[in-house]
């Protein structure tokens, strides 16, 4: 299962505690349109099908083709002085 950096929750719950969501809401991850890469985007609530990933308060939600493609993996994130967010995927050790 995905897990999250220390860096990651912090970010991750700065970003979706400074949106218009309510507390249930988390980052969503998902396979994007043409199936090439992953789509990133607050929202309020998981999907039916999105497995809840939640560490620190910091809920990220996966649609079924992120759960398989980050199944083993490692979200980290970084943040920029101009307030650009960067999200990094590596192996688990």
């Amino acid at each position: 299962m995905l897990t999250l950096t220390e860096n990651a929750q912090t970010i991750i719950s700065g970003i979706v505690g400074s949106s218009q969501v309510p507390e249930t809401g988390g980052l969503r991850i998902a396979q994007d349109a043409e199936g090439a890469g992953l789509h990133v985007a607050v929202a309020e609530l998981p999907e039916a099908d999105d497995r809840v990933v939640e560490a620190a308060g910091a809920k990220v939600f996966l649609d079924p083709s992120a759960v398989v493609a980050l199944d083993d993996k490692v979200l980290d994130a970084t943040a920029t002085a101009d307030g650009r967010v960067d999200f990094a995927i590596d192996q688990q050790r």
